[in-house]
């Protein structure tokens, strides 16, 4: 069975981005939109972030328009968005599919590794957050409408 740390993803420019690179850190995977009710949640990422980038943490946001088409723009748009309008600073990756036959390798293992409510593996909206520690296990799982300032405490404990 593939690892976290085992897939590549795409980088906002197409480039490849390999989850290796984050062994050792706890990683906060999250299904963004620039259109959506709850993308307001970017300022409290961010401030996640902010938080516990120095102690190995790591966002990774992941375009998605699967949800209403809250998230309609090219890859070069939603970067200008997350910088400018929301001041993003942890990597916002290409937009992908979480969800049907062209979901994301990568949401594929999240989703299974940790199923929602009465063990759904679909993704229900956008700003679902999975929690993974240092040796790529998903830990968590939490609902689009969790606030990122709810997840301080698991955070804080993972790193400890």
């Amino acid at each position: 069975m593939s690892q976290f740390h085992d897939f590549t993803v795409k980088d906002a420019k197409g480039q490849d981005f390999p989850l290796a690179q984050l062994k050792g850190k706890t990683v906060l995977v999250v299904n963004v939109a620039s259109k959506c009710g709850f993308t307001k949640q970017y300022t409290g990422l961010e401030s996640l972030y902010q938080q516990f980038k120095d102690r190995d943490f790591v966002i990774l946001g992941f375009p998605c328009n699967q949800f209403g088409g809250q998230e309609p723009g090219t890859n070069d748009d939603i970067q200008r968005t997350c910088t400018v309008d929301w001041g993003v600073s942890f990597p916002v990756l290409a937009k992908v599919d979480v969800n049907g036959a062209n979901a994301a390798p990568i949401y594929e293992f999240l989703k299974s590794s940790a199923p929602g409510i009465l063990g759904t593996e679909a993704i229900k909206w956008n700003f679902t957050k999975f929690l993974i520690d240092g040796n790529g296990r998903v830990t968590e799982r939490f609902a689009p409408q969790t606030e990122p300032q709810e997840l301080i405490s698991p955070i804080s404990k993972m790193l400890g």
